[in-house]
């Protein structure tokens, strides 16, 4: 049994999901930002590069612990 991690970012969201042998998606976890850029009225890169440093961890964790 294979499992892959797959970590993704955008400019606003920060996403994470583990696939085992290639098409089972064990978990997917999405932390998105449109409620802090809504504000804005579009994505503020320096605010999108401090929530993505915010997420990542958190989010990576909750894939690898999480089962769908």
């Amino acid at each position: 049994m294979s499992q892959i991690l797959g970590i993704e970012s955008t400019c606003d969201e920060t996403a994470a999901a583990v696939v085992v042998d290639g098409w089972l998606v064990r978990s997917s976890v999405v932390a998105s930002q449109v409620e802090i850029h809504a504000k804005y009225r579009g994505v503020v890169p320096e605010i999108a590069s401090r929530a993505h440093i915010q997420n990542i961890l958190p989010v990576i964790h909750e894939a690898l612990v999480m089962r769908v």
